[in-house]
Protein backbone atom coordinates (compact mmCIF):
# COMPACT_ATOMS: atom_id res chain seq x y z
CA UNK A 1 0.00 0.00 0.00
CA UNK A 2 1.82 3.30 -1.17
CA UNK A 3 1.70 6.27 1.39
CA UNK A 4 -0.11 9.44 -0.29
CA UNK A 5 1.15 12.08 -1.94
CA UNK A 6 -1.44 14.41 -2.32
CA UNK A 7 -1.96 15.51 1.04
CA UNK A 8 -0.06 18.28 3.44
CA UNK A 9 2.64 16.41 4.55
CA UNK A 10 4.84 15.61 1.35
CA UNK A 11 6.86 12.02 1.62
CA UNK A 12 10.30 12.44 0.66
CA UNK A 13 12.04 9.40 2.00
CA UNK A 14 9.22 6.46 3.09
CA UNK A 15 9.42 3.11 4.06
CA UNK A 16 5.96 1.57 2.97
CA UNK A 17 6.28 -1.66 4.34
CA UNK A 18 6.34 -0.50 7.92
CA UNK A 19 3.56 -3.17 9.18
CA UNK A 20 5.51 -6.02 8.30
CA UNK A 21 8.31 -4.78 10.51
CA UNK A 22 5.95 -2.92 13.68
CA UNK A 23 7.13 -4.87 16.19
CA UNK A 24 4.78 -6.93 18.04
CA UNK A 25 2.18 -6.12 15.87
CA UNK A 26 4.04 -7.02 12.76
CA UNK A 27 1.84 -8.31 9.78
CA UNK A 28 -0.88 -7.00 11.74
CA UNK A 29 -0.90 -3.23 11.94
CA UNK A 30 -2.56 -0.17 11.32
CA UNK A 31 0.92 1.65 10.83
CA UNK A 32 1.49 0.88 6.97
CA UNK A 33 3.85 3.20 6.39
CA UNK A 34 6.70 5.38 8.06
CA UNK A 35 7.53 8.86 6.17
CA UNK A 36 10.26 11.61 6.46
CA UNK A 37 9.02 14.84 4.57
CA UNK A 38 7.99 18.29 4.07
CA UNK A 39 5.96 19.02 7.20
CA UNK A 40 2.24 19.87 6.71
CA UNK A 41 2.42 22.82 9.05
CA UNK A 42 4.81 24.71 6.58
CA UNK A 43 3.77 28.11 6.06
CA UNK A 44 4.80 30.14 3.53
CA UNK A 45 8.69 30.89 3.15
CA UNK A 46 9.43 28.79 5.81
CA UNK A 47 9.87 24.58 5.15
CA UNK A 48 9.98 22.28 8.10
CA UNK A 49 10.61 18.34 7.76
CA UNK A 50 9.18 15.74 9.85
CA UNK A 51 8.63 11.85 10.21
CA UNK A 52 5.02 10.35 10.14
CA UNK A 53 3.31 7.19 11.00
CA UNK A 54 1.00 6.35 8.22
CA UNK A 55 -1.92 4.71 9.19
CA UNK A 56 -4.92 2.90 7.67
CA UNK A 57 -7.91 1.49 9.10
CA UNK A 58 -8.34 -1.19 6.31
CA UNK A 59 -10.82 1.63 4.25
CA UNK A 60 -9.45 5.01 4.22
CA UNK A 61 -5.93 6.45 5.59
CA UNK A 62 -6.91 7.10 9.48
CA UNK A 63 -6.89 10.53 10.71
CA UNK A 64 -4.84 9.44 14.00
CA UNK A 65 -1.49 9.50 12.02
CA UNK A 66 0.69 11.28 13.35
CA UNK A 67 3.45 13.55 12.14
CA UNK A 68 6.64 15.12 14.64
CA UNK A 69 9.37 17.08 13.74
CA UNK A 70 12.16 15.24 13.42
CA UNK A 71 13.98 16.81 16.93
CA UNK A 72 11.07 15.39 18.54
CA UNK A 73 11.79 11.54 17.19
CA UNK A 74 14.92 11.85 18.32
CA UNK A 75 14.12 13.10 21.44
CA UNK A 76 11.55 10.03 21.99
CA UNK A 77 14.48 7.85 21.08
CA UNK A 78 16.95 9.27 23.74
CA UNK A 79 14.30 8.84 26.13
CA UNK A 80 13.48 5.06 24.83
CA UNK A 81 17.18 5.13 25.31
CA UNK A 82 17.84 6.38 28.80
CA UNK A 83 14.73 4.43 30.19
CA UNK A 84 15.62 1.44 28.67
CA UNK A 85 19.25 2.02 30.56
CA UNK A 86 17.41 2.42 33.77
CA UNK A 87 15.31 -0.44 34.02
CA UNK A 88 18.47 -2.65 33.82
CA UNK A 89 18.94 -2.19 37.73
CA UNK A 90 15.86 -1.08 38.46
CA UNK A 91 15.18 -4.15 40.54
CA UNK A 92 17.24 -2.90 42.79
CA UNK A 93 14.86 -0.02 44.65
CA UNK A 94 11.29 -1.07 46.07
CA UNK A 95 8.73 -1.19 43.36
CA UNK A 96 11.70 -0.46 40.55
CA UNK A 97 11.95 3.37 41.77
CA UNK A 98 13.80 5.88 44.33
CA UNK A 99 10.49 7.13 46.26
CA UNK A 100 13.04 9.57 47.68
CA UNK A 101 14.20 10.82 43.92
CA UNK A 102 12.49 9.90 41.61
CA UNK A 103 14.33 11.43 39.12
CA UNK A 104 16.49 9.25 36.64
CA UNK A 105 18.31 11.57 34.80
CA UNK A 106 19.05 15.00 33.04
CA UNK A 107 20.34 15.26 29.64
CA UNK A 108 21.71 18.05 28.53
CA UNK A 109 20.26 19.63 25.50
CA UNK A 110 20.34 23.01 24.03
CA UNK A 111 21.90 24.82 27.05
CA UNK A 112 19.44 23.48 29.07
CA UNK A 113 18.39 19.96 30.48
CA UNK A 114 15.86 17.23 29.30
CA UNK A 115 14.60 16.15 33.21
CA UNK A 116 13.57 11.64 32.67
CA UNK A 117 11.99 10.87 35.51
CA UNK A 118 9.63 8.50 37.41
CA UNK A 119 6.27 9.87 37.49
CA UNK A 120 5.47 9.74 40.78
CA UNK A 121 2.20 12.30 40.79
CA UNK A 122 0.75 9.22 39.11
CA UNK A 123 -1.41 7.41 41.83
CA UNK A 124 -1.11 3.90 40.73
CA UNK A 125 2.64 4.90 40.09
CA UNK A 126 3.87 1.47 41.79
CA UNK A 127 1.61 -0.80 40.02
CA UNK A 128 1.85 1.30 36.44
CA UNK A 129 5.78 0.95 36.55
CA UNK A 130 5.69 -2.85 37.54
CA UNK A 131 3.66 -3.54 34.36
CA UNK A 132 5.76 -0.80 32.38
CA UNK A 133 8.65 -2.36 33.49
CA UNK A 134 7.37 -6.11 32.00
CA UNK A 135 6.29 -4.78 29.07
CA UNK A 136 9.87 -3.43 28.79
CA UNK A 137 11.28 -7.14 29.80
CA UNK A 138 8.45 -8.53 27.05
CA UNK A 139 10.16 -6.20 24.40
CA UNK A 140 13.68 -6.59 25.09
CA UNK A 141 14.20 -8.40 21.84
CA UNK A 142 13.01 -6.47 19.97
CA UNK A 143 13.80 -2.92 21.47
CA UNK A 144 17.45 -3.91 21.53
CA UNK A 145 17.40 -5.38 17.95
CA UNK A 146 16.70 -1.76 16.77
CA UNK A 147 18.70 -0.24 19.92
CA UNK A 148 21.82 -2.04 18.56
CA UNK A 149 20.81 -1.18 14.92
CA UNK A 150 20.60 3.01 15.52
CA UNK A 151 23.78 2.21 17.60
CA UNK A 152 25.79 0.58 14.41
CA UNK A 153 24.23 3.58 12.01
CA UNK A 154 24.82 6.63 14.21
CA UNK A 155 28.64 5.20 14.85
CA UNK A 156 28.77 4.84 10.85
CA UNK A 157 27.99 8.70 10.48
CA UNK A 158 30.39 9.70 12.98
CA UNK A 159 28.15 9.97 16.17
Amino acid sequence: MNIPTNLKHKPVIVAENYDDVDGKYAYNSDAKGLSLGLAQWNDRGKVDISAKVWRHTGGKWSRQSEELPLHRVLDLAILISRSTLYFRDAYKHDNFYDKENPQIDRIGLQGDAMTVAVCDDNERIDEDIALFQQAMTDSDELLSERLRTLSRILKEAGY
